[in-house]
């Protein structure tokens, strides 16, 4: 939850409703302003959860069309699910499948749009759980364009 954004992006308001717990004592109404950017937040945090949670349903869904091999497709995808910036030795670790195996699968997964190498190299590459973290982007996406408009920009 970020209720900071909001107080950015209602920033004269702010400093008015603190003004008037100061001048008049109006502690109510700052309590009822307040309130405003966490219910604000939880229902951004909400959306993001629902958001994350379609794309592991819908990936899931996707791996298990691939014959032989959904299971360890989705053990890579669930370790990815963990930690979406990964290595290969990392997911090596975490899903105890050899080196060859998580290379073969990777190369799988981005061929299905699901990660992306990040890196460029052929050595020590690193893999982003690329759908995951779009869902999680549209959130800041979204609350720059929030901001962006709150500021008349």
């Amino acid at each position: 939850m970020y209720p900071s954004l909001y107080f950015k992006q209602h920033r004269q308001q702010y400093y008015a409703e603190l003004n008037a717990v100061g001048a008049d004592g109006d502690y109510e109404r700052w309590i009822e302003f307040f309130a405003e950017p966490i219910r604000h937040s939880a229902e951004v945090a909400i959306e993001t959860g629902r958001r994350v949670t379609r794309v592991f349903h819908e990936d899931r869904t996707q791996l298990r069309a691939v014959p032989r091999i959904a299971g360890s497709l989705r053990m890579i995808q669930e370790a990815l699910q963990t930690k979406p910036v990964a290595t290969v030795a990392a997911l090596r670790k975490a899903t105890g499948l050899t080196t060859p195996t998580v290379n073969s699968l990777l190369s799988e997964l981005e061929s299905l749009g699901i990660v992306k190498e990040s890196t460029g190299r052929a050595r020590d590459r690193v893999y982003v759980y690329r759908r995951y973290l779009e869902a999680l982007a549209a959130e800041e996406e979204a609350a720059a364009v929030n901001v962006a408009e709150a500021s008349g920009g």
